[in-house]
């Protein structure tokens, strides 16, 4: 019998649950039971939780194909790296592609992997169309975290091992998840579904790909102007994440920069660093102030995706 996605991250060297902490000076504030924060500004040595969908994803594709030699992947910064660090551990090669207004400092995290780095003068789509042309090569396999392909499935699948962590953690009645291209999105609607909790989406102003998609009942890719919180900058929605989040969201907030970076600054007021797209949730739950969402005893879990990212 296939073991779980749980028990193959518990399996790994240097695996811990991530942390929870409790904010309960902005609980006071807000008139709530708890704010809690999912922390993961350090997953298995890397500081995203992108490694639980990546590492789960990469044992499937090698379990299918043993044959595989080296791993590609498109990203905003942190997917890309933790392919690029899946496949160090695996003895691979690895090839990512990202989106020409990516951050320096990402390109550079993702090369301290090992990996090599292509810059594509273009979107964060683009890039995905990229490295999914080269996947076709022999011996080589796309590790996706978009789409409707396997490892897009595989990747949501891996995320689980979070809410299993949180689920022991800490109770909570409310999640505030990041959104993206939806694969974390669709781990949390599934979560809140068996435990019958409501999960909201966060997502920029900028780069509400799943506001519209819900908005049209069907995914609905927007424009793009760019945003600080980069491991959201995204204009369409993953095929595979979807059917969870149609049907498995209470509803989604969106934020802008200013939000964002403010949040930031009040996370790191409280002595935690966590990078622009893992702060949103935080700005989203102070929309939320008097929504009927909230109430004196709600417990909400923010899922803080990221740790800072220098330059």
């Amino acid at each position: 019998m296939q073991r779980s996605a749980a028990s193959f991250h518990a399996s790994l060297p240097g695996y811990a649950p991530t942390p929870v902490h409790t904010l309960p000076e902005i609980a006071a504030e807000l008139g709530i039971g708890a704010v809690l924060v999912k922390d993961e500004s350090n997953r298995l040595g890397l500081p995203a939780f992108k490694i639980l969908g990546a590492s789960w994803a990469v044992e499937q594709v090698l379990r299918d194909r043993p044959d595989v030699d080296t791993l590609v992947a498109a990203s905003a910064g942190n997917h890309g790296r933790a392919v690029a660090h899946a496949a160090a551990l695996r003895g691979l090669r690895c090839r990512v592609f990202l989106p020409s207004r990516s951050l320096p400092a990402r390109r550079d995290a993702v090369a301290s992997e090992g990996a090599e780095v292509v810059v594509v003068d273009g979107t964060y789509e683009e890039a995905v169309a990229q490295a999914e042309q080269a996947g076709r090569a022999p011996g080589v396999a796309a590790v996706a975290d978009v789409g409707d392909s396997g490892t897009a499935e595989w990747v949501i699948d891996g995320y689980a091992t979070l809410f299993d962590e949180a689920r022991q953690q800490a109770d909570h009645d409310l999640v505030l998840v990041p959104v993206g291209v939806g694969s974390l999105a669709a781990a949390a609607a599934r979560h809140g579904a068996e435990r019958g909790n409501p999960v909201v989406g966060v997502e920029p102003v900028d780069a509400a790909c799943l506001t519209a998609s819900l908005a049209a009942g069907t995914p609905t890719a927007v424009a793009n102007p760019g945003t600080v919180m980069a491991g959201l900058d995204c204009a369409e929605i993953s095929a595979a994440a979807w059917p969870s989040l149609q049907g498995g969201l209470a509803g989604t907030v969106t934020v802008d920069d200013d939000e964002a970076v403010r949040a930031q600054a009040e996370l790191e007021r409280h002595g935690l660093l966590i990078g622009e797209s893992g702060a949103a949730p935080l700005a989203a739950l102070r929309q939320l102030a008097g929504s009927e969402l909230l109430g004196p005893q709600t417990r909400v879990l923010l899922i803080a995706t990221e740790g800072r990212t220098a330059g």
